[in-house]
């Protein structure tokens, strides 16, 4: 089966968030599972500079009238022999700071038409097949950069074409256009309405994802059920609700080539399975050396690796640092995000010196080596459509301390008695997002954590977790086969 996989960021050509992990793990163990894969994403600079030797596929033209031509390259994932498409387009992809905004946070005003541009292509290529004549059974789509796919499909009238799949990964980011965006990206005002990609008088582009495709996906069965209802579905609750039966809710994997500790190249000591707790200990002490933190084996370390804002509970945190550090706690933080939240850690950590540490920005490395380091991670978010940085604190021997949503709820056991008793405890589940309850959470770990043989023990079943991608394709590749027969009954 050929899987032509449309998403806006991959890594590591180019990252932002969660989504570019997805689309460079999840196509390489599809291909594994003998998938024909291909992705097909912008031609940003450093994503045409990582992918090897290039192939021109064939020249797109000029579709949206932007005055600039583009063309259809080739090249591979790194590390894979996955095929990488690339539309390659400076004038609307080369730009100075992030792929989707400037460096003062604000999107970028051509968006629309930056990836409107990427859904034209990913739908030609799923009506008349790509340059070279490869064409996909299914064209999967991912968020709203790729939403508009499946309705340029609907306005060809694109009855032969690939079978589509929507998956949504955080359905907060909808890709909100003025309705003048509907000409300029070739559709019929018919499809501005209500039944179709109209959003309260703009052009939604994840609407038009949800609305227009053979069937829809998110990422974890909890975050499916909650989406479906206000406020989880920001506003396009109703759309999923009626479209429930085409819904399906698959976790998302860990990619544990990325993401574990024995074989980490950023780690200063690798670790196993059988050597988690000297392996820990040793990244512990190294990185409470070079965060600047009282080198104490004895201090529960906790860290948080996110976003730092209130959606991610980040303030809940902060509500709960004066507890914490009364516990003995040790806090390491490493991310970015909203202004006055990085200056409230900012200031506990000139506050506490040698408690806390914080490290404003998001960088590869540090994240690893606080998975390594950490014996308590902090996930208290409000909402989460899977989370995968709690999937990599499991295999990092690292107990997760989660908010029960989305994909947290999915993939962290809460610890009790019972749950210690039959081996299936992994870390600290909370129902209330508030402070009263996340402290009450932190204190049940800690004090767990003073407990070595029971800590060692939730330790062991989180380790013994398997949420590599391999149980996740299997998923996807059974959803592609609603969608379009196997290549032998095709082929009949």
């Amino acid at each position: 089966m050929r899987v032509l996989f449309a998403s806006s960021e991959v890594f590591p050509l180019i990252k932002t968030g969660g989504l570019a992990d997805v689309s460079a793990a999840l196509p390489v163990a599809l291909a594994a599972a003998g998938m024909d894969m291909r992705i097909l994403m912008p031609g940003y600079p450093d994503a045409l500079a990582q992918a090897g030797e290039l192939r021109e596929l064939g020249n797109l033209g000029d579709p949206l009238g932007v005055g600039h031509e583009s063309t259809l390259v080739e090249g591979r994932l790194p590390g894979s022999d996955v095929p990488v498409l690339m539309i390659a387009c400076p004038a609307l992809y080369d730009r100075p700071d992030g792929p989707y905004h400037d460096g003062a946070g604000q999107d970028y005003a051509d968006n629309a038409v930056r990836f409107g541009l990427l859904s034209r292509v990913a739908a030609q290529c799923a009506m008349d097949g790509c340059p070279d004549g490869w064409r996909p059974d299914v064209l999967h789509a991912n968020d709203w950069q790729t939403g508009l796919a499946p309705a340029y499909l609907h306005a060809w009238n694109a009855k032969d074409a690939a079978a589509t799949l929507f998956t949504i990964h955080n359905i907060a980011y909808q890709g909100r256009f003025p309705k003048e965006a509907v000409p300029q990206l070739g559709f019929p005002w018919e499809m501005f309405v209500i039944d179709g990609f109209e959003y309260y008088g703009t052009l939604s582009f994840l609407k038009a994802g949800l609305f227009y495709s053979d069937t829809l996906s998110t990422v974890s069965r909890r975050y499916a059920k909650e989406i479906q209802t206000a406020p989880f579905g920001g506003g396009l609750e109703g759309v999923l609700a009626n479209r429930a039966a085409d819904l399906t809710g698959i976790v998302n994997g860990a990619d544990y080539e990325v993401w574990n500790p024995a074989n980490d190249g950023y780690l200063p000591h690798r670790y196993g399975p059988k050597t988690v707790e000297t392996g820990k200990a040793a990244n512990k002490a190294a990185l409470q050396a070079e965060m600047g933190l009282t080198v104490d084996p004895d201090a529960p370390l906790v860290i948080i690796v996110s976003r730092l804002n209130d959606i991610k509970g980040m303030d809940l945190v902060l509500g709960v640092l004066p507890a914490l550090l009364r516990l003995g706690g040790q806090l390491a933080v490493v991310g970015t995000g909203d202004k006055s939240l990085e200056a409230g850690f900012l200031a506990a950590s000139r506050h506490n010196p040698g408690q806390v540490a914080v490290s404003i920005g998001y960088f590869e490395s540090q994240a690893h080596r606080l998975l390594a380091a950490g014996d308590i991670l902090l996930m208290p978010s409000r909402y989460e459509p899977c989370g995968l940085t709690q999937l990599y604190a499991l295999r990092y021997g690292t107990v997760p301390v989660v908010h029960a949503t989305g994909g947290l709820a999915d993939t962290v056991v809460d610890t009790t008695y019972d749950t210690l008793v039959n081996r299936t405890a992994t870390g600290f589940v909370f129902e209330h997002a508030n402070v009263g309850a996340l402290q009450w959470s932190i204190e049940r770990a800690v004090s767990l954590y003073r407990n070595k043989r029971d800590w060692r023990r939730v330790q062991t079943n989180g380790l013994a977790r398997d949420f590599g991608w391999g149980r996740s394709a299997e998923q996807y590749i059974a959803l592609y086969r609603t969608l379009a027969p196997p290549v032998a009954d095709q082929n009949a």
